[in-house]
């Protein structure tokens, strides 16, 4: 991510040109004349250019309904079809498995309970990065969201395409013969373009589109259930046997297995990404996570009972995408059912995380730590295109990216210390702002031990994987010069700031963007 220009909120952008010394303003700039260039057809049609309705800014579309669709949406991705395996690779027993998986749907919750609150005290987009810029400044918001827009989005972006794309093409090929890599990566490639243009133009189609894939998604899992709910019926619980004999109890393999188990339940805490988008969020908000995260664990430990009572652990290690193995084992001609259910599931799954992560994006460049332009709204659609575009860019660089899941690998430690650090928040509000609003307060205890729960998480793999530790926190520690320059350094070369404002005025009459027009 070239980060050419990042400057203060309270800055205002004008095109400069070598002969001009009067510049006409960029659209969007709060003049009379960026109005009049926003507002010109919207006020032919007899609108207000004032009505909530015709201001450039991101619209209240979300309901409950859609709420929940976002977070089951990222949750049930296509991580509970494929990668169970993780946890029972580290502890080995079918007993303690289980018991990791009702202990991370535990933890997700009571995550999920902290961020109801800090989502209803700080009402803004962005998630993780508006809580840490709130309660700890502006460094160590950047780097949250340079390592975001650096690693974590477009290689799960990338990652969730290539997973679509494998499971789609799987069928044109024998087999025993593996899928060519550039195919793969074309499909993916165009799945995110296609999302992505889906995303910026039709906002209701997307929203409609996630609600019916996230009922298509439960219907998956709770198939997978049933059928292994009648295999235990006839009889068929041998491998649930000795459950707990000879089960590891090393701490760090223990940690690990917990990654592995978290890792699927990723994805509780970005509905806050979009609170200014959500209708009644003080209510929606904390109505859309007690109702998502319970149905979540529930349906996680009922679909790993169901594997674990068909495939043995030895098979569940072996497997590539464990579902896939469970329906070939007892689907027969019918397992053509579950690829295509996991599909479906990466589909939906990289919709919601390209529509979500945008948004922090945006709010990052409306907080001047991202090019100024990132932070502009489309004027048609009302949704922030040029985020979407960049995002979408950087995605498919990572297609070609042979170390994907290496990166991922480097930057999960530092993730889960961005989480804890979000949530540690809620402490630090508690103690610095006794008197701030909160709508949802949480009992204190709950924040103190996820906090505690996180930092045993983070610690304890610094002496089981010390390099992959040392390269998430060089990636991030990399993002500390960018910040001084783009963010801290006000006075930038002249040839540099042209450069940037004529990029910025293309890139709005492209995408036909403005400034957002807040409220007066």
């Amino acid at each position: 991510m070239p980060v050419t220009e990042l400057q203060s909120p309270t800055s205002e952008m004008v095109l400069l040109t070598p002969n001009q010394e009067n510049p006409p303003p960029i659209i969007g700039v709060n003049n009379h004349a960026g109005k009049a260039c926003g507002n010109d057809d919207r006020n032919k049609r007899g609108e207000s250019a004032d009505s909530n309705d015709s201001r450039v800014q991101m619209k209240k579309r979300l309901g409950l309904l859609e709420g929940v669709a976002i977070i089951l949406g990222i949750i049930f991705g296509s991580g509970i079809f494929i990668s169970p395996k993780g946890v029972i690779q580290q502890v080995e027993t079918v007993g303690t498995s289980l018991i990791i998986w009702i202990l991370c749907g535990l933890l997700s919750m009571i995550g999920a309970l902290c961020y109801a609150e800090l989502g209803t005290s700080i009402p803004q987009s962005g998630g993780d990065y508006a809580y840490i810029l709130e309660a700890y400044g502006s460094l160590p918001a950047f780097l949250y969201l340079w390592d975001a827009m650096m690693i974590f989005v477009p290689t799960t972006n990338a990652i969730m395409g290539l997973t679509f794309a494998s499971y789609v093409l799987q069928p044109f090929f024998d087999a025993d013969c593996e899928i060519p890599t550039a195919a793969k990566q074309l499909l993916a490639a165009a799945t995110i373009c296609f999302l992505t243009y889906l995303n910026s133009s039709y906002m209701k189609v997307t929203t409609k589109m996630q609600n019916i894939i996230m009922f298509t998604k439960i219907a998956a899992l709770v198939l997978i259930i049933i059928i292994g709910l009648a295999w235990m019926c006839m009889g068929h619980v041998e491998n649930f046997s000795d459950a707990f004999a000879n089960t590891e109890t090393d701490p760090g393999k223990l940690s690990v297995a917990f990654y592995s188990g978290i890792f699927s339940y990723a994805g509780w805490n970005y509905l806050n990404f979009m609170t200014e988008e959500l209708r009644d969020p003080y209510k929606n908000l904390p109505r859309a996570i007690y109702i998502s995260l319970p149905l979540v664990t529930i349906i996680y430990v009922l679909a790993n009972m169901s594997y674990l009572a068909v495939l043995t652990a030895s098979e569940m290690i072996a497997s590539d995408a464990i579902a896939v193995t469970f329906g070939d084992k007892i689907l027969g001609a019918w397992s053509l059912i579950i690829p295509l259910m996991v599909a479906i599931s990466a589909f939906g799954g990289l919709s919601v995380h390209i529509m979500t992560s945008s948004r922090m994006c945006f709010v990052g460049a409306r907080n001047g730590h991202m090019p100024a332009v990132l932070s502009h709204i489309s004027v048609k659609k009302f949704t922030p295109v040029p985020s979407l575009v960049f995002l979408c860019i950087l995605s498919i660089i990572m297609l070609l990216c042979s170390d994907v899941y290496v990166l991922i690998t480097y930057c999960s430690i530092v993730e889960s210390f961005f989480i804890m650090l979000s949530v540690s928040a809620v402490l630090y509000f508690r103690y610095t702002r006794p008197n701030l609003e909160r709508p949802i307060k949480v009992a204190l205890w709950i924040p103190v031990v996820f906090v505690l729960i996180c930092a045993f998480l983070v610690v304890v793999p610094i002496y089981v994987a010390p390099y992959e530790v040392g390269m998430g926190v060089l990636i991030t520690v990399v993002g500390i010069p960018f910040y001084y320059v783009g963010v801290v350094w006000q006075s930038k070369p002249k040839w540099l700031l042209n450069t940037t404002t004529y990029l910025t005025y293309m890139c709005q009459k492209i995408f036909e963007s403005a400034k957002e027009e807040k409220e007066d």
